[in-house]
């Protein structure tokens, strides 16, 4: 056989090759687009405000998982704590913008549900991050502390300092009906032992041992003018629970002012840097620590899973809360001020 024949039969080999091979390519190309693959793609974040450290913390957290995954992420924020319609404008545009899921902190878990039902409608995976919304079966998963256990865990330690002394509790709490601050008002009394835990959770409980409750919408100075209020209402309070740690702080500077600072016990929820340092300065005796960078990880990665491997995440997933103290208390699990500085924010 010449060499010629030869040279033909093997390039007629190699073209079929060839050409089976790009079947094989294409086919695999299909296939992996039609799981979602490693495209890029965008999520959304929206968070109540833009200036809390917490949710400073959250944004961070979601941007170092969406790089890790190769995605875009884009967000919102609310003007202010309770601001709704600037959520509902922020799910509508990040829908149009195309966004395969987004991640919501509601200023109103109520408001907000309308929205919420109408990206779902459009194929927008929708994640509730630290708060849910009522219903929370109106987003398709939640990642969150449990405020409840949060509050109670403070509650459980006043009781502990306390014992069977007589308190006067001044309550600075979120903005009404928001579901954070119920939960949290209602575990930090149900932890002391003030009221009866019940299933209706969405009203704030009002016990005996609370003598002044006002909102502060997690405000520092706010929480400063609603302490005053409260000590021009009973000067003799010596418990004061507060929602965060900046009203914790607003609180404190009340109390100085008046020369108080020494005598009240002041809990607080949240963890940040700034309020485990008011902890280690014996400005807050104790507070619950919760994890906004694990929230906002684990809903990044949800979505990922659900739009590029069809893994659907659902219900409830707590993220964790530990009381941070420099005094622990006997029956009370707590870590020290040094672990509480080790896993803050902000």
């Amino acid at each position: 056989m010449s060499s010629r024949v030869t040279s033909a039969r093997v390039l007629r080999v190699v073209a079929a090759c060839l050409a089976v091979s790009a079947l094989v390519i294409a086919a695999g190309g299909c296939g992996k687009g039609s799981s979602g693959g490693n495209e890029r793609f965008r999520v959304g974040l929206i968070t109540k405000t833009d200036t809390n450290p917490f949710f400073v913390k959250m944004k961070e957290g979601a941007q170092k998982a969406a790089d890790a995954a190769g995605i875009e992420l884009i967000t919102a924020a609310g003007k202010f704590d309770g601001d709704n319609a600037s959520q509902v404008t922020a799910v509508e545009n990040m829908v149009n913008a195309g966004v395969k899921g987004i991640m919501i902190t509601a200023s109103d878990a109520k408001a907000i549900v309308p929205s919420i039902e109408k990206a779902r409608a459009k194929g927008v995976e929708m994640i509730a991050l630290d708060t849910p919304t009522d219903p929370q079966s109106a987003v398709d998963a939640l990642f969150a502390t449990n405020n409840f256990t949060a509050g109670v865990l403070i509650g459980k330690y006043v009781k502990a300092v306390e014992g069977d002394k007589p308190v006067k509790i001044a309550m600075i709490d979120l903005s009404p009906g928001v579901t954070v601050g119920v939960l949290r008002h209602n575990g930090f009394l149900s932890g002391y032992g003030a009221a009866q835990t019940t299933q209706d959770m969405t009203r704030d409980i009002i016990a005996s041992n609370v003598v002044c409750a006002q909102p502060a919408h997690g405000d520092q100075a706010k929480a400063q003018t609603a302490m005053e209020t409260c000590l021009q209402k009973d000067p003799d309070i010596n418990v004061v629970y507060t929602i965060n740690e900046p009203s914790a702080l607003g609180a404190y500077t009340a109390l100085k002012t008046a020369g108080k600072e020494n005598n009240v016990l002041i809990v607080s929820i949240d963890g940040g840097c700034a309020g485990v340092r008011a902890v280690k300065d014996g400005k807050i005796a104790a507070t619950s620590q919760q994890y906004p960078l694990k929230m906002a990880g684990d809903g990044v990665q949800a979505i990922v899973d659900h739009a590029r491997n069809g893994k659907n995440t659902s219900g409830y997933t707590d993220t964790g809360v530990t009381l941070i103290t420099g005094k622990p208390q006997v029956g009370v699990d707590s870590r020290d001020v040094q672990y509480g500085l080790d896993n803050c924010w902000g």
